[in-house]
Parts: C-alpha cells; structure tokens; sequence
C-alpha cells in the first residue's frame, strides 16, 4: 500500500509513509455510518483513502450543524486535537459516501510528532486549515444575513464535492442552518428568480 499512501499524502517522508503502511489499519465504512458521536473517546487518528465525510455539532434537540466535509488526503483536526488529551468527541461524523479510512493508533500520534518531520508539518497544516475553515463558518454567522448564509453554504458543498449538482433536500440545509425549511425554500426560490440556481428535486444545480 506504500505507493497509494505516498499519492495520497504526498508530503509524507518515505519513513513515514513506511511507517503508516506497517501499523495503520484499513476500515469501511457505508455511507450512513455515523463512526464518530458526540461525548465518545477517540482511540484512532483517522486519515481519509476515500469517500466523503461530514464534520458536524448535534444539539440537544437532534439539530445539526455543518461545520466542514474530510475528503481523500485529509484528516480530522478536532479529532487529533481530542485524541492527544484523551478528550471526549465534541463533534459527530458521517460518512456522506461509501468510505475507506485508515486507522492510525493513538499513541504513534505523538511518537510521530517527534520522529517524523512530515508528519508534524501535516498536523499543523491540518489544525491551521481547519482552523480557517472554521472561522469562516463563524463569519458567516455573525456577520452574514440568511440569504448570504445559504450562498456560502451552498458554495462551500459545491466546492467540496467539486462539482455544482448539490444532492441537498431543503429540510437538510434547513437543519444545517438552524431554521425552518420554509425559510429555506422561499430564499432558493428568490435565487432561482435572480438566476443563480437550478431547483429539482433533492437538486440544486449552482448556476453562478
């Protein structure tokens, strides 16, 4: 497996990749699977083969909210950060499709951190672009009208899946976004007006 792992991870150092290939394990995963809940503790640095995951907050009521999608030749920043204090999940992950993950055991994070140059610039790599992403999310928050929220929410799915064919039901942005579906209907409706979506079913088609 040394030559998918170097493609996928192309900043990894032979020693790492030789590393990874001998103590990693290969897991999958449908797409459905909920493999990481709010409160649970995580054992395993989990980097991304392929398929498609999303990083979300679930409330009290079972409302979620989006905060970004793991793609092949990425990692999960909050879980690195929970499983190097032994620390609780505060996030749940599902698999949006069919998934294959590698499983890296919790005490080689840290050995790696000081044996392997690679693997320390990939960490900090991943908490800085995490990090980003996720002050972006919080921008749109604050300071961001709803219809400007559903524009940046839509463009963030569009180019994560690099593509403008979004298979998104409004209640699900609706859920995402922490309002009423109607709300949501009616604020794609007036973006189809202006021209900048398509709507079908499940199906938004981004124009612009």
């Amino acid at each position: 497996m040394l030559n998918p792992i170097k493609k996928l991870f192309p900043s990894f150092s032979t020693e790492l990749v030789k590393d990874v290939d001998a103590n990693a394990t290969v897991q999958s995963f449908k797409a459905g699977d909920v493999i990481m809940r709010t409160g649970q503790y995580i054992k395993n640095t989990v980097l991304v083969i392929s398929g498609k995951i999303k990083i979300y907050r679930e409330d009290e009521n079972g409302g979620e909210f989006f905060m970004y999608y793991l793609q092949p030749g990425q990692a999960c920043a909050i879980s690195m950060i929970c499983a190097t204090k032994n620390a609780k999940s505060q996030i749940m992950a599902k698999v949006v499709e069919d998934v294959e993950l590698m499983m890296i055991p919790l005490p080689l994070m840290d050995k790696w951190m000081m044996q392997h140059r690679s693997w320390y610039e990939f960490v900090i790599d991943t908490y800085r672009s995490r990090f980003e992403e996720v002050l972006e999310v919080i921008d749109s928050i604050a300071f961001r009208a709803m219809d400007e929220r559903l524009e940046f929410y839509l463009k963030r799915h569009a180019d994560a899946c690099g593509c403008n064919h979004l298979k998104l039901s409004h209640q699900e942005i609706a859920s995402e976004l922490n309002t009423s579906r109607e709300v949501i209907s009616r604020l794609l409706k007036k973006m189809e007006q202006r021209g900048l979506v398509n709507l079908q079913r499940n199906n938004i088609e981004l124009l612009k």
